[in-house]
């Protein structure tokens, strides 16, 4: 737990209930159409200075009473948020915020703040949009904007990020957490046993103790997070045991689409989180967004690349080296490759739907009236302005957010991969229960009918949403409810236990070359089938 820089004396604050009334919903936290008003009143004036100090010396937390849109936490603790955008003497540093540090109050069940300077981030938008596109395929931190006043000044408008922590794990995995990790990278002291270049790729160290240097642990077991490491290196073939390979796999396609480069995928394989809930397998979640789309671009080989450079970055970038596991192994396995490809597919169809241009226009809009006021801001309203469509900056050349994606997607319909025509569950019926018969329906007898060439259809299912996915191979036999044999059409009989009426699926229908999902967003569109409909 952070401790707190002693109080060099007591802060009190009162408000008028009738002042919360006026505020915000607390429910409304994270509404991305709503902007947060949080104010923070430290003793000192040094502030600045204080909580540079801090940044130097750990993770301790500076004294303040925090107001989050008119509700007092006099028991706040503050400091400046970890990574290279920190700036000593900074007039507009991201902040952590942990709104009481004693008795564990919340708002809105949320105990920690994550405030975003959006530093390299001309179109304030990054973040917010980088995880509203992720959430659509795996979980990922909710996001939006907050006004901040530190000792009654204006300090920013910022980008207010959801804290992965246990209680993101226990929200988004219906489990508590058996541990959250950050790949950090450190120095590796000479004096230790440990290798140099390992960073957080996850390849096997030494000993389960060199990953202190390349991750931060939140009430994880290194042990755990050494046990996936060696399966990686040693039993590539089992690593599902460990490893959610689905989820982590929409993590990887979502990184090449979006040219997330700090994160796993770029240089030093940092900014990621690996997360395990109760008696589960590892997943694998983004980090910090704000040099997302193409804002960092750094894979790891050679110098930074230039944006047109970035925009043709391979689709199996990584997919043969060995240094970074955690892609190679998951590409050496042709299943999971097809996942993969499907993944990017996807990703590639929902971009034109999301209409990205249109989002990032309506979050400017939002947020204009607070940007202009923010003094502490690091680019113009013009660059704001432009920040969609053009590169910003001399030194640091970020691309315009929408043109990169749009040509990133156009560069990619392009790959060899991608042109590969997936088959397809082209119709999927149940049998249901004859007209006039009193003879009911009790088991579930799924046919699918197939295009392109379709070898091998599965069912990934559960009974009355509970436990994990099992998964069954459809025949095309003629004796399972799926028509004549070899006729591409498949089926498969599930039987319920007793008191189970409910079968919740998706489909993964391959041949050869690819392969694809049904429904394609099995993600948010759950497919759901009972026995009293289909009686």
């Amino acid at each position: 737990m952070n401790s707190f820089l002693y109080r060099s004396f007591a802060f009190f604050i009162f408000f008028n209930a009738s002042l919360w009334s006026f505020g915000q919903s607390e429910a409304d936290f994270y509404n991305t159409e709503k902007i947060q008003d949080i104010s923070i009143t430290f003793p000192q004036n040094n502030w600045r200075y204080l909580l540079d100090s801090l940044r130097y010396n750990g993770d301790e937390l500076l004294a303040a009473t925090v107001l989050v849109n008119g509700r007092s936490f006099t028991d706040a603790g503050v400091r400046y948020r970890d990574g290279a955008t920190f700036t000593p003497g900074g007039r507009r540093n991201s902040l952590f915020i942990d709104l009481d540090i004693r008795s564990d109050e919340k708002y809105a069940g949320v105990g920690e703040l994550d405030l975003s300077a959006a530093t390299r981030d001309p179109s304030m938008a990054r973040e917010v949009v980088g995880y509203e596109l992720a959430r659509k395929y795996f979980p990922a931190p909710r996001a939006n904007y907050a006004k901040v006043k530190i000792n009654g000044d204006y300090y920013g408008l910022l980008v207010n990020v959801e804290v992965v922590n246990s209680d993101f794990v226990e929200r988004n995995f219906g489990k508590k957490s058996n541990g959250v990790f950050y790949a950090e990278p450190n120095t590796v002291s000479d004096e230790v046993d440990c290798k140099n270049n390992v960073y957080g790729t996850l390849k096997k160290d030494k000993s389960e103790d060199c990953l202190q240097f390349n991750f931060t642990n939140r009430n994880g077991k290194w042990s755990d997070l050494y046990q996936l490491t060696t399966y990686l290196k040693d039993n590539p073939d089992e690593i599902e045991k460990l490893l959610d390979v689905d989820q982590v796999l929409w993590m990887l396609a979502y990184n090449n689409v979006f040219l997330n480069l700090k994160s796993y995928s770029g240089k030093y394989s940092y900014n990621y989180y690996l997360v395990r809930p109760e008696n589960g397998r590892f997943s694998a979640l983004l980090g910090k967004l704000n040099l997302s789309f193409g804002s960092y671009k750094n894979t790891g080989v050679g110098s930074d690349l230039k944006p047109e450079q970035l925009i043709r970055l391979s689709v199996t970038l990584h997919g043969n080296n060995k240094d970074k596991p955690l892609i190679h192994v998951l590409l050496s396995n042709e299943t999971y490759k097809k996942y993969y490809i499907a993944h990017v597919r996807t990703i590639m169809a929902d971009i034109k739907k999301y209409n990205l241009k249109k989002r990032v226009e309506q979050l400017h809009a939002l947020i204009y009236p607070d940007f202009v006021n923010d003094k502490n801001r690091y680019y113009s309203t013009q660059d704001l302005n432009n920040s969609d469509s053009k590169t910003i900056g001399k030194r640091s050349k970020i691309p315009g957010i929408v043109t990169l994606v749009q040509q990133r997607r156009s560069f990619l319909k392009g790959e060899n991969l991608i042109k590969i025509i997936p088959p397809k569950a082209t119709e999927v019926t149940f049998e249901h229960r004859k007209q006039f018969s009193n003879v009911r329906v009790n088991t579930f007898k799924i046919q699918v009918a197939t295009s392109n060439h379709a070898k091998n259809v599965f069912i990934h299912y559960r009974l009355d949403d509970t436990g994990g996915y099992k998964v069954m191979k459809l025949k095309d036999d003629g004796k399972h409810f799926d028509g004549a044999a070899g006729d591409k059409v498949f089926g498969v009989e599930i039987i319920p236990g007793d008191k189970q009426s409910s079968l919740e699926y998706f489909l993964t229908v391959e041949n050869a070359n690819a392969l694809s999902f049904y429904p394609s967003n099995y993600q948010q569109e759950k497919a759901v089938v009972t026995l009293a409909e289909l009686n």
